[in-house]
């Protein structure tokens, strides 16, 4: 059975791109614009992987990564943050809320899935 990733992203072409590559590459993938979305489909679905943008309309990233985090089924869930900032303030509150890494737009298709691949074992 393949991995079952979320990925959230309120650009409609990024979120394309994510989701091709990594159904191109076995896994499936659900879809959310926002981090609101991204949320309430989370706590309906059960996935191994989210990939989540930094800033979003309704939801950002880093807080969305803090309300999953708080949920015991997302509590050791990996969380990739894919986004054009790359400042270390930004990655450090992402991981002092729980991100698992930090993946800089625009991203390599092939980097994108050897990340998803060493976070998921």
């Amino acid at each position: 059975m393949s991995k079952h990733i979320l990925a959230v992203d309120d650009s409609r072409s990024i979120l394309q791109m994510v989701s091709f590559t990594l159904k191109g590459a076995g896994y499936q993938v659900t879809e959310a614009a926002d981090g609101q979305a991204a949320l309430d489909l989370a706590g309906s679905g059960n996935f191994s992987l989210i990939i989540t943008d930094l800033n979003m309309p309704r939801m950002d990233g880093i807080t969305l990564t803090q309300k999953l985090r708080a949920h015991p089924k997302y509590k050791f869930t990996p969380i990739l943050m894919l986004t054009t900032e790359a400042g270390d303030a930004f990655k450090t509150k992402g991981k002092a809320v729980g991100a698992t890494g930090w993946l800089v737009k625009p991203f390599d298709p092939q980097k994108l899935v050897g990340v998803v691949k060493k976070v998921l074992g």
